[in-house]
């Protein structure tokens, strides 16, 4: 078993900053790529940051590419998320989760999932 955990969510402003983070911990020998994704009240849950397990190869949504960020510190079992430039519509609660197939943006293809942690961008 792996349990994900997310932290860092909050309330800002329209323009700022967050950085979220997701702490791995149980079975966490194997190499496995993680994702974000993201659930806005009432919409599916959108991918949004992909990462091998070495940190070389990213993958973004359009909607945040060039502004969020995705990183790992494997010592640290722990995957982060920074986001600049924030908007309004940026609004969700953020997830974490463990990928079952390299970089892929769907969903159905991560194993194990995080509780999730609220983003709220105010204008």
């Amino acid at each position: 078993q792996v349990q994900l955990v997310e932290s860092g969510g909050g309330l800002v402003q329209a323009g700022g900053s967050l950085r979220l983070s997701c702490a791995a911990s149980g079975r966490t020998s194997s190499v496995y790529a993680m994702g974000w994704f993201r659930q806005a009240p009432g919409k599916e849950r959108d991918f949004v940051a992909a990462i091998n397990w070495a940190g070389s190869n990213t993958r973004y949504s359009d909607s945040v590419k060039g502004r969020f960020t995705i990183s790992r510190d494997n010592a640290k079992n722990t995957v982060y998320l920074q986001m600049n430039s924030l908007k309004p519509e940026d609004t969700a609660v953020y997830y974490c989760a463990r990928s079952g197939s390299y970089l892929n943006s769907r969903p159905d293809t991560y194993d194990y999932w995080g509780q999730g942690t609220q983003v709220t961008v105010s204008s």
